[in-house]
């Protein structure tokens, strides 16, 4: 008897298809090298380990995904490649109602926004992270940066929400900065003492305002132990359970047009603890998606 998997779902990018996949093979521009370039291909071969059925709801999933394979990445610099990630990413905005992304770097997460294609000040960002991404541009794009590239692009702190962040990974100089921005700060021992859920709709709740949304999920916000592949994780994060919760909420927001997942560094953990996660994640989105 076959066992209905997420491959069932994935086909070569039908227009009709409500939601698109895009991956985005980004290495270079790492404040800590390595191989995330590597991330698309290895969401892409556990699929068909992570099944369609949610035994908690009782409904499987059913959302055809169009895969529109990997943006070719051309260039030594982010700058280089920042016009081909956002026309790529913004096809599948064009034509579908919600747009996974797999990186890839947290460089990636900048052109997500521009690939909304609207005024910055329509758009919002949500980030699960454990870091503020808010180091300096004085030397260029880098995977730490995209926050503060995209409040010195012009998105208002009013439209960014961050959730995750944890003690002894960021400075006091990022902190600072993204509260006077008006960034929606919420650290991760704030989001446990709330509950992991009220933290998601304080989020959402600070995004009122705005016409369409993009999710980064660092996937370094989880804890390192249920997360190795993630080179800038550490221990004391997020629980994978409560990450896999925040996902399928977010998703289910209909100004939610963009979902990316970044850092995940594939050779890094020799076991498949961090694929299943990856996979998890993107079956996670799609129960959000279909819940709307």
């Amino acid at each position: 008897m076959s066992w209905p998997n997420l491959t069932d779902l994935v086909t070569p990018a039908p227009a009709d298809a409500p939601v698109g996949l895009v991956g985005v093979p980004l290495g270079i521009g790492s404040v800590t090298p390595g191989n995330c370039d590597e991330a698309p291909a290895g969401l892409r071969k556990v699929l068909r380990r992570i099944g369609r059925y949610d035994v908690d709801t009782g409904r499987e999933l059913s959302s055809r995904v169009a895969d529109h394979g990997d943006v070719a990445l051309e260039g030594e610099t982010i700058e280089a490649v920042t016009g081909a990630m956002v026309d790529a990413i913004a096809s599948s905005v064009d034509a579908h109602a919600l747009s996974l992304v797999i990186g890839g770097n947290n460089a990636v997460t900048r052109p997500c926004v521009h690939a909304l294609g609207l005024p910055l000040g329509k758009v919002g960002l949500i980030t699960l992270d454990a870091h503020f991404d808010m180091r300096g541009t004085e030397d260029g794009l880098l995977n730490g940066n995209p926050v503060r590239a995209l409040l010195e692009d012009g998105l208002p702190g009013a439209n960014v929400a961050q959730v995750g962040l944890l003690p002894f990974a960021n400075s006091k100089v990022m902190h600072d900065d993204a509260r006077a921005a008006g960034n929606r700060v919420i650290t991760l021992a704030e989001a446990e003492a709330m509950g992991v859920m009220a933290a998601i709709s304080a989020a959402i709740a600070h995004l009122d305002h705005v016409e369409a949304i993009v999710v980064d999920c660092d996937i370094d916000v989880i804890d390192r132990a249920q997360f190795p592949g993630a080179p800038g994780a550490r221990p004391g994060g997020m629980q994978a359970r409560d990450f896999f919760a925040a996902v399928r909420r977010l998703a289910a927001e209909p100004r939610v047009r963009i979902v990316d997942l970044v850092e995940w560094d594939p050779p890094l953990d020799g076991t498949d603890l961090s694929s299943l996660v990856a996979g998890r994640w993107m079956a996670e989105a799609l129960a959000g998606f279909e819940s709307r």
